[in-house]
């Protein structure tokens, strides 16, 4: 591979052509012998196609999220791209020194201490004896076992030997980094400075990083891969495949239909508003004391947004409106709003659910609420239903933000998903207060006290 650093390849991370792997499954242990005897004029065993066709690349300093079912072929991609498994098909081309947390359990030797684990592991991914005991107290620092360190891994807790072996990798000046979803059995503290690391490797370095939590990979990842029995399903920014990952977990369990199949009906919905509902401009109520005031632009319900559900509720309408019910336009960080979902039963509904989230351009979900705490009344078909959320807006950073709804029928652990909106209504926050993080909640009172 070159070693320029302006051409391409060398601007690739990690390169995979082509790349499957199939696995030998014999029903019998002595099928294996057979096997051999017959020197292939016979099969006795079935092909397992773990990974077929896989054709990815990955720039450096680039973010990648890894998402699929159990069983989808991930941790077998990311055992070929570290080198510990041989694609059966293609080719696997990595530039720069990799360092991976994969499943809990791997890397250790249970009989070893921390410390001798800590040496073995840092010699296999390349680093001196020297090199080790330099960067040991660091290493021991990080994990926070404390006199754990010189006993047998095989004592450690799940959370306990995370911490030690993502202490290693961070401190192997790593160009690449793989993690496995193992961060999930690490307490909340270990959780925030694994991810504070993280957010400091991503500036410079290539972090693949494999996750059932999709607001995780959202959050972190900029682009993100849909592997579905061992095949790329979809690969393109994080909040789109997550998005469409988030449908295929539905469709996988109700009969779900997109809003292709809904299109003409809300647009027939649309034509025909109540002129009650006009748009009234909530600045009017307010003055603009203040370079500080947050003005958030709504825009309307958008019935073509992307969708899916099962086809037994239609929503018909989305807006914040104020105390009067009345339509906003615009609504000021720090007022009492309500969220009005408007919507109709296509078939019986013994159980509607009415939920929300609202979510920044990276689709981070950011807050959000439904029904099921207050308890609703069936529905029958044909008849029309709303639900109104009362809150105080909170304070948002410039940005553009989305409403995403939908209307469920059952209980909170186990319901028919019958419409689901991505991204429903877009807002736009104009001008904003200090805000320190995602949002800001109105302070009721600051004070200063001191004493004498």
């Amino acid at each position: 591979m070159s070693s320029d650093g302006n051409t391409p390849e060398n601007k690739i991370a990690i390169k995979l052509e082509g790349v499957s792997k199939h696995f030998q499954i014999y029903d019998k242990p002595h099928h294996r012998l057979m096997q051999g005897l017959f020197r292939g004029k016979k099969q006795f065993y079935k092909e397992f196609k773990a990974l077929e066709d896989i054709t990815l690349e990955i720039k450096k300093s680039e973010t990648v999220g890894i998402i699929g079912r159990n069983g989808a072929g991930k941790s077998t991609l990311l055992q070929i791209i570290c080198g510990t498994m041989t694609p059966t098909f293609g080719t696997v081309n990595i530039n720069g020194r990799i360092a991976a947390l994969l499943e809990l359990g791997s890397g250790f030797n249970p009989e070893f201490t921390g410390r001798e684990n800590v040496f073995m592991n840092g010699a296999i991914l390349g680093l001196s004896k020297t090199e080790i005991e330099d960067r040991f107290d660091q290493i021991a620092a990080f994990a926070e076992i404390g006199d754990f360190i010189d006993q047998p891994v095989k004592s450690y807790s799940s959370g306990m030997y995370v911490r030690l072996a993502f202490a290693v990798i961070a401190h192997v000046d790593a160009d690449i980094l793989i993690i496995d979803e193992a961060l999930s059995v690490g307490d909340a503290f270990f959780t925030q400075k694994c991810m504070r690391f993280l957010r400091t490797f991503m500036k410079h370095g290539t972090l693949l990083f494999v996750s059932h939590d999709n607001s995780a990979v959202t959050n972190l990842c900029e682009r993100a891969v849909w592997l579905e029995k061992g095949k790329v399903k979809i690969a393109a920014d994080a909040k789109t495949v997550c998005e469409k990952y988030f449908e295929g977990v539905y469709a996988g369990q109700q009969n779900i239909q997109t809003n292709q199949n809904q299109i003409s009906t809300f647009s027939d919905r649309k034509s025909k508003k109540d002129p009650s509902q006009e748009l009234v401009d909530g600045r009017l109520a307010f003055l603009n004391t203040t370079q500080y005031r947050n003005d958030i632009q709504l825009l309307e319900f958008d019935p073509n947004a992307d969708s899916f559900g099962a086809g037994g509720a239609e929503i018909i309408d989305i807006a914040l409106c104020n105390e009067q019910r009345e339509k906003l336009s615009w609504v000021v960080g720090g007022e009492i709003a309500s969220l009005l979902v408007t919507a109709v039963a296509k078939e019986d509904l013994d159980s509607p659910i009415v939920g929300f989230f609202i979510k920044d351009r990276l689709g981070q979900n950011l807050f959000g609420d439904n029904t099921c705490l207050i308890g609703t009344d069936p529905v029958s078909s044909g008849n029309q239903f709303s639900a109104v959320f009362t809150f105080r807006f909170p304070l948002l950073p410039v940005g553009e933000y989305s409403v995403t709804v939908s209307v469920a029928n059952g209980t909170q652990s186990d319901h028919i998903q019958h419409v689901w909106f991505h991204d429903a209504v877009i807002f736009k926050s104009e001008a904003s207060s200090i805000v320190h993080g995602l949002l800001g909640l109105p302070m009721i009172d600051i004070q200063f006290l001191t004493q004498e």
